[in-house]
């Protein structure tokens, strides 16, 4: 009879970070099914891009356990581990592809939520990611936020349980990071 498989993540992140070389085979198909969601949604954000789901997932995998034996402390710190990765992925892909273009130019992609009805068009994922760099300088909190709704695409909701949060605060905080990150990227008047 399988177990809890949060507490089974739990518990097999805790015997890789003791040196359980085997925890890693057990680990994958666990959260398997769970990273390629978030991949899923990551890519159904950006047009024109061809980094395939499956791709991200196993890439953003083979650099999570690259990691030889990290100390993640539970389930959502390693979701959230992968939550930066994948953005580490994306932001790389998007600046090979412009450096592949003749005269520049990168991959353009939606900063869009249906929660916060605000005027939403293509942005440089480029610009968005040094946008994103400033934000964590000032807020790291809220860097995370923006790393686990934008570039792992998760709900409100989602993004309250992974933070530890209220939804309320989150989409507080989710309001004020578009706003700051916007108006650095220059969508929204100073």
């Amino acid at each position: 009879m399988p177990g809890n498989p949060v507490e089974d993540i739990t518990e097999i992140l805790s015997a890789w970070g003791r040196g359980d070389a085997r925890a890693i085979d057990r680990l994958f198909p666990l959260v398997y099914e769970e990273l390629r969601a978030l991949a899923r949604r990551r890519a159904g954000r950006g047009r024109g891009e061809t980094l395939r789901t499956t791709a991200l997932v196993h890439e953003a995998y083979l650099r999570l356990v690259d990691q030889n034996g990290a100390s993640f402390e539970n389930r959502r710190h390693f979701f959230a581990v992968a939550a930066k990765v994948m953005r580490r992925l994306v932001v790389d892909h998007a600046r090979d592809r412009a450096a592949q273009k003749r005269g520049g130019g990168a991959t353009p992609v939606t900063l869009d939520d249906s929660a916060i009805a605000a005027p939403a068009g293509a942005v440089d994922l480029l610009v968005l990611d040094q946008a994103l760099g400033r934000l964590e300088e000032l807020d790291p909190r809220l860097g995370r936020l923006v790393e686990l709704r934008y570039f792992a695409g998760l709900t409100l909701d989602e993004t309250a349980e992974a933070m530890e949060l209220s939804p309320a605060t989150v989409k507080r905080e989710w309001f004020k990071a578009r706003a700051f990150l916007l108006q650095e990227m220059g969508g929204a008047p100073a």
